[in-house]
């Protein structure tokens, strides 16, 4: 069984992860330490503004509102973490100031670098905890078997 870690992240930031194009999550210290490898992307139960931040993020995005209702406390999808680095190691001096690895980094973080985002059919709920842990075995298997299902190869 391939070895899959899980991290909770704030609503509409986890929906933008597998659906939106966010290719870095933004954190205050490195919470990957050395690992490099799946990680499945979980919809915390708390949203990070109050509203529907989620349809405006789409609306900004794709120019429509949201097609789906926003889902919280469940696995959305994977996603491959690449690399973590920090801001001033991924900063480029350009003319009217600084260009970062992608334009969903931050100043002052962590970036955690997120490539090749694959949702999921049928969302896993899930409950939802700090940092990035590893993933119990039944939620692995859940999860690979309905990767596999869907003909998504890792």
């Amino acid at each position: 069984m391939t070895e899959m870690r899980i991290l909770t992240v704030r609503q509409p930031w986890a929906w933008a992860i597998i659906y939106g194009g966010k290719d870095v999550e933004n954190r205050v210290r490195n919470i990957a330490g050395g690992y490099r490898g799946l990680v499945a992307i979980h919809a915390g139960m708390a949203n990070f503004e109050k509203g529907n931040a989620a349809a405006r993020l789409h609306k900004q995005l794709h120019g429509t509102d949201t097609p789906t209702e926003i889902v919280f406390g469940a696995i959305l999808g994977v996603v491959d973490l690449v690399d973590v680095h920090t801001a001033s190691e991924c900063a480029e001096m350009t003319f009217q100031g600084y260009a970062f690895c992608s334009s969903w980094a931050e100043e002052d973080a962590h970036h955690l670098v997120l490539e090749n985002p694959r949702p999921l059919a049928s969302l896993v709920p899930f409950k939802g905890a700090l940092g990035l842990r590893r993933l119990d075995p039944d939620t692995n298997t859940t999860i690979t078997a309905a990767l596999a299902a869907e003909g998504v190869t890792r």
